[in-house]
């Protein structure tokens, strides 16, 4: 499963520590898939797991909550907060999967197959991960409700390896001006800008030059903006952001379409149309990608996070004394 890095203007955990979180990620993630696959060939996932949804445990496994409160309080009451991201990264570690990661759906049936047990624990990690993609020890932002049903953001996350990171719809500052992007996937070999254009199933769009394009379905059409001018925006800004931060790393443009056509006779230089027809060649070529994390990859991803817009708010120091009150 991908890694959501960053979800528009949201304060993410990445973003303070991009070469700490992906490992810690990826570790996570298999630890608990075999604890929950050994507990459900055992016959023990209902023992152990119940349906409050598998838990996704935090390293060192099942500290008790009250350390990480009076280690919190110290930092607060010698006016301090995390010297560093790792700081913050290493606090991090600390927290109770059972309290503080509760944000995970339980399941809502009970799987009778692997295959079950596998999309559940799919959706899952997908709240898992905008959990992380909104929040922080220190921070947290309000993402929109929606996003937890954006189909699209959940192809991008649970169809591709754990190694691929990505931005979806990030909001980038240019010449002190907002623009919001479409999705960048940072794969550990390069990075794939792509502009996102579906409509109706099996319906086709028109390429054209003019600020429009057609979507022809059936014998009724729509006019679409033209994806490429996005598109070509959002790689440019890339591009600046790599040449300034010496990150030498290959951008490809996309435009996508997995449900229908599109019709060009003549694709422009440095584009790649991906449609119907060659859509599950592109696709597979992906996946198959098996190269671990790279340094290059984290360095490109660092220099987007740094230069991406946050928008979040700081979590109360009087709510970690309220918390711990009512914990007595």
């Amino acid at each position: 499963m991908a890694q959501l890095i960053k979800l528009q203007d949201y304060v993410s955990r990445y973003e303070k520590d991009i070469y700490h979180y992906p490992a810690q990620y990826i570790r996570l993630k298999k630890k608990n898939w075999q604890s929950v696959k050994t507990a459900f060939e055992s016959g023990h996932l209902l023992r152990d797991f119940g349906f409050t949804g598998p838990t996704i445990i935090e390293e060192p496994e099942q500290p008790s909550k009250k350390p990480v409160i009076q280690l919190l309080r110290g930092l607060l009451k010698r006016g301090k907060r995390p010297d560093s991201p790792m700081e913050e990264g290493n606090l991090d570690e600390f927290i109770s999967s059972s309290e503080e990661e509760s944000f995970l759906n339980a399941f809502t049936t009970e799987p009778k197959t692997i295959d079950d047990l596998k999309v559940l624990f799919l959706d899952n990690l997908f709240d898992f991960q905008l959990k992380w993609a909104s929040s922080t020890l220190w921070e947290q932002s309000r993402p929109d409700r929606h996003f937890y049903y954006d189909d699209a953001l959940k192809y991008f996350l649970q169809r591709f390896p754990d190694t691929y990171l990505v931005l979806y719809k990030p909001i980038f500052l240019v010449k002190k001006a907002p623009v919001e992007t479409d999705i960048i996937l940072v794969s550990p070999t390069e990075t794939w800008c792509i502009s996102l254009l579906e409509g109706k199933e099996g319906s086709v769009f028109q390429y054209s030059k003019e600020r429009f394009w057609n979507e022809l379905i059936g014998k009724t059409q729509r006019k679409v903006l033209n994806p490429l001018i996005g598109l070509n925006r959002m790689e440019q800004i890339v591009r600046k952001l790599y040449e300034r931060n010496n990150v030498d790393f290959p951008i490809h443009k996309v435009i996508l379409n997995r449900n229908g056509f599109i019709d060009c006779p003549s694709v422009p230089y440095g584009i790649q149309m991906i449609d119907k027809r060659n859509y599950s060649k592109w696709f597979a070529q992906l996946r198959q990608l098996s190269s671990p994390l790279k340094h290059v990859q984290l360095k490109a991803a660092q220099a987007l996070l740094a230069n991406s817009q946050t928008t979040s708010l700081q979590i109360m120091d009087e709510e970690l004394d309220k918390e711990d009150d009512s914990k007595g």
